[in-house]
């Protein structure tokens, strides 16, 4: 396999692995690991490192929320002048150009649901381009990146059928 998709594919599954870790798991040299993942990070193959949190576990939780952008392109602009406009914004944490009814699908953080009311409605919908949008405040996550949440109290008992 190659090296390198086997170093992202164990990253992708925990970030926190050591250099000896993925050398272990691998099979390869320490160096040569370590080797790989500098070429990874300054090729912008791997761009960062995150935590998987649960928020519902967590003290406080922010408001997310995912939002349907539809735009009207034009000869100047193309979806890249409109993506580098919108990601700019420090409560966007994702934006993705998607296939569909809707033409971007925006991850918006905020403090309280009036804050990603007010980021929609005065930052986002009045960029020229943008022509509709379409909120989905998130209720319950069960799963993020690949992490399944449960609350660790599987119910166990059988159930009965007359």
């Amino acid at each position: 396999m190659d090296t390198r998709a086997e170093l992202l594919g164990l990253l992708r599954e925990n970030a926190r692995y050591s250099v000896s870790d993925l050398a272990r798991l691998t099979g390869r040299d320490e160096n040569e690991i370590e080797e790989a993942i500098t070429t990874l990070e300054q090729d912008g193959v791997l761009r960062g490192y995150q935590a998987v949190v649960d928020w519902s576990q967590a003290d406080s939780e922010p408001v997310r929320a995912t939002v349907e952008l539809n735009v009207a392109l034009d000869r100047e602009t193309g979806y890249d002048d409109i993506a580098r406009r919108i990601v700019k914004f420090e409560e966007v944490r994702s934006l993705r150009l998607v296939s569909g009814d809707f033409d971007f699908a925006l991850d918006v953080e905020a403090d309280s649901m009036g804050a990603v009311s007010r980021f929609i409605s005065e930052q986002v919908a009045p960029v020229p381009e943008v022509t509709q949008t379409v909120t989905h405040y998130v209720m319950e996550s069960y799963k993020e990146n690949g992490i399944e949440f449960s609350d660790g109290h599987d119910d166990d008992r059988l159930s009965v059928t007359p």
